[in-house]
């Protein structure tokens, strides 16, 4: 017979963690309409993008180049691979790589290798994109996180998992909270 009390349930980091991604969640809520929060949600915008293009990779498709607006939009061209599987990519992608970026924040060590994989991806995208929202939300974050990362190393200041639960919490809560959306599906179905 199941056991349906929570009693005995999590140990302390377990509820550490819980607690900390509800706070997370409330703080990006409470910031949503701010400017503080842009960046994020560029970030979001960038990985959205960067799933449509990983997809038309996985298709033999060629990615043309990426895009990311001031206004929160994005585009990615393509040319060949499978459309079916790369327009929901970009929800699909996004989704998936939030929930590797709060199960990488659990560990110091796999926080490391997500902030090593998002800065390298903003390096390689960097040299794809078509306009300078990008470029400079590639260069500004890669700064970001080299900041982050000196000073998770050099100092008693230990953030790095947190700002990486921050990422994957944001881009979670992006694709569930926002009211704009964007024009893949509205492609799909007008084929």
């Amino acid at each position: 017979m199941p056991n349906w009390e929570l009693r005995n349930c999590c140990n302390h980091e377990q509820v550490v963690f819980l607690t900390t991604v509800a706070v997370c969640s409330v703080v990006i809520l409470a910031l949503w309409r701010t400017l503080l929060l842009m960046p994020f949600k560029l970030v979001t915008v960038f990985i959205h993008e960067a799933s449509h293009a990983i997809a038309c990779k996985l298709t033999c498709g060629h990615v043309e180049g990426i895009q990311v607006h001031a206004n929160e939009g994005g585009s990615t061209q393509t040319r060949g691979g499978l459309y079916w599987f790369i327009l929901p990519a970009g929800y699909l992608g996004s989704s998936f790589w939030g929930m590797v970026f709060i199960l990488a924040s659990t560990n110091l060590l796999t926080a490391r290798i997500a902030a090593g994989c998002l800065a390298v991806a903003l390096l390689v995208v960097l040299f794809v994109a078509k306009n300078w929202t990008l470029r400079g939300l590639c260069i500004g974050f890669m700064v970001f996180l080299a900041v982050i990362w000196v000073l998770q190393e050099t100092t008693k200041i230990q953030i790095l998992r947190y700002i990486i639960l921050f990422i994957g919490n944001d881009i979670l809560l992006s694709f569930t909270y926002r009211k704009k959306r964007h024009s893949a599906f509205l492609f799909m179905s007008a084929k």
